[in-house]
Parts: C-alpha cells; structure tokens; sequence
C-alpha cells in the first residue's frame, strides 16, 4: 500500500442558522481542512481538521501538509501508520517550529486519512478494525440547541424538540456573559422548563477567572450540572485544580490541549473530571487513543469534543471503553458519504469501511475553497 499522492483540500460548511456564537467564538461556518492520500492500488483515505472556516490559517494547514508531510509520505507503506505518525511528529524541522497548533493539525488529518486507507484495504469500518465495538448503543448529547447567541425561550424550544422528537436525554448550553448572574438566571429557567430527569451540560469556553468561576458554581450547584466544561483559560491547569477542589460540579476540558503531555499534566493535578480529547486538535487518532487510555488508566471517563462533528469520534466511541458518550453538532454530517447520525438520541453505528471522513462529491462541489490565490 504505498502512497502515490497526498493532495489538500479546503472545505467551508455553512453552519445552523448562519451564525452562532460562545463566549469567545463568533462561526458562520465550518472548515474541514485537510488531505486525500491515495495509494498506488488505487485506494484514497480522508482526514481533516475542524477550524473557523479562516483561510488565511487553513491555507497554513494545508501548505504544511502540502510542503512539509507529502514529501516525507510519498512512496511510504500506508499501513505502518504508527512509523509514519513518529517520522512526521518528530521530523527535526517540524519540531522545532511548533510541537502543537498548525502542525499538529495537518499532522491529525494527515494521521485520519491513513487509518481510513487501512480500514478500507481491510473492508471494515475503523470501530472493527480497532478491535471491535465495546458497546451496543452510544448516547450523543446535543450542543446545537444551546448556543449563547440563543435566547433563553429559544433554547427552551429547541430544547424540548430534541427531548421529545429526537430523543435526546443530555443538552449542553453554553455560558460566559460578564455577568455570571445572567447565566445563573438562564440555567434556571432552562432546568424549569426541561424537568429533573434531562442530564445539563453546561460550556464556558475559557471565558472567566477563577473567582467568576467560583462565585458561579456557588449558585450553579443546586441545578445539578453534569459538568463545566472549560471554565477558565485552557492552560491554566492550577486554577482548574482549585476550581475542581472548591465545586461539587464536575469540571471537563480538552478540545484545546494538543498533546498527550498536555492531558497527562491536567490528570495528575487533579484538574479534570471528564477528559475531552479532539482527535483534530491532538494528532490525529493514534493520538486520541493514547489520551483515552491515559484516561482509562485513571479511571476517569471520556467525552470526545465533536471538533470533527463526530465522524471520526463515533468509530473511536463504539470501539473505546472509557467513552459513555459523544457530542452532536450536526452542521457538516450532510456533506459525508456516511454522515454521523442519531436516532433516538443515539448515534448509530457506522457500517461503511473506513473512517467516515470521506466528504462526498456534492461537498468538494458547493464548500470547496482554493489552497491560494
């Protein structure tokens, strides 16, 4: 299975109801940035990483495959994915400019697209080809209906259709106002209206302070809240520690360390009740693996963040002990060959072989973005 060809490509994918925003974010759209690597039998595998659709910095992604990985994967042996992710992550040159960020981005699309090009050689989908599924459903937990731009009535609703029409029994809904009184208020009126019995996530993308944080989670207790998901500034592994100590509400984060290193010292501080790897953040699946074992280890269970929008993720969830549940943020499904869908607020089991990262036609026809000017 040599490789013949790796050619990048820039998808922008508009997002539910043409913009949303957190605390810190403002996305219109969603960028699948990434590569296709083909072999010489003929075989193309997919991998990407998940951005705000900027292409000034998802060409530096791209270039960084194109310039920097191809040449250094061309004619290799596609199967030996786990030599390759080594050769690539600690190429003297790459190293020196950047153990994270843009590199570790290409190299996690770079990573994908050759775990798709092995599951599909082998004709199973990547959950089989990892060993099997460890579990029979998957729950998802939906995120799209809790958006900070949202008005509290318009949470509530969208709330009460993923409850009742889909089926789902966890919701997460974002914070961060300066006042963190206004969101005590939201999550009020947002648990009155969805009952006891509905699990409330709750996501701060790295927004407040640590006395924010603490005064918050003194008034949010009573609200019963899953988690807090990125609380404080996303390095920060001392404050996250303390906030971990002072709250009863479980503290989760994740979608912003970039290596397994990273993981490992937020575990040991105590920092983190709920690990939450990115396999576009973290270098690619052989990564996120290594995080999911880290947290298996430790005991401590494991909420991929959909950066991937779950398509990739769904295959590591079914196959990965540690892992009870999985995001849904159904903006780029549509524009796979498989699409990660939920029924019954469960994903369903991809039956495809390979990753699931394969965009189809349409998609490379209406999103695709030049790689220059």
């Amino acid at each position: 299975m040599r490789i013949r060809s790796v050619e990048p490509f820039i998808l922008h994918i508009p997002v539910t109801g043409g913009s949303i925003c957190d605390s810190t974010h403002q996305v219109s759209h969603w960028g699948v940035v990434g590569c296709r690597i083909e072999t010489e039998d003929g075989i193309s595998g997919y991998g990407y990483a998940g951005t705000h659709a900027h292409l000034p910095s998802d060409r530096l992604i791209t270039s960084c495959i194109r310039d920097c990985y191809a040449p250094l994967l061309i004619g290799e042996d596609a199967s030996e994915i786990s030599r390759l992710w080594l050769k690539l992550l600690r190429h003297p040159p790459l190293q020196w400019v950047g153990r994270a960020g843009i590199t570790h981005l290409a190299l996690a699309a770079v990573d994908v697209s050759l775990w798709d090009l092995k599951a599909k050689k082998a004709g199973v989908p990547l959950w089989h080809l990892l060993g099997g599924a460890t579990k029979s459903r998957l729950e998802a937990y939906n995120t799209d209906i809790g958006w900070l731009s949202l008005s509290v009535p318009a949470i509530i609703d969208g709330a009460k259709r993923a409850i009742e029409v889909d089926g789902f029994r966890r919701i997460k809904v974002k914070v961060g106002h300066a006042d963190p009184m206004v969101d005590v208020a939201r999550l009020e009126a947002i648990r009155a209206a969805i009952g006891p019995n509905i699990t409330l996530a709750i996501d701060g993308n790295g927004k407040w302070d640590l006395p924010i944080c603490k005064r918050f989670c003194a008034k949010a207790e009573p609200l019963d809240i899953f988690w807090f998901e990125e609380p404080l500034w996303y390095d920060d592994i001392g404050s996250h520690a303390e906030l971990a100590r002072a709250t009863s509400i479980p503290v989760a984060l994740g979608e912003q360390l970039y290596t397994l290193d990273a993981f490992r010292a937020f575990v040991q501080a105590g920092a983190l009740h709920w690990v939450q790897p990115d396999v576009t953040r973290l270098a690619g699946i052989t990564e996120t693996v290594q995080v999911a074992d880290l947290a298996l280890a430790h005991r401590l269970p494991v909420a991929p963040h959909a950066g991937e929008m779950s398509q990739v993720h769904v295959h590591l969830a079914y196959w990965h002990e540690a892992i009870p549940v999985l995001e849904y943020i159904p903006w780029i499904k549509n524009a796979f060959l498989e699409p990660a869908d939920v029924k019954d607020g469960h994903f369903l089991k991809p039956q495809q072989p390979g990753a699931s990262s394969e965009p189809s036609a349409d998609a490379f026809r209406h999103f695709s973005r030049p790689l220059s000017d």
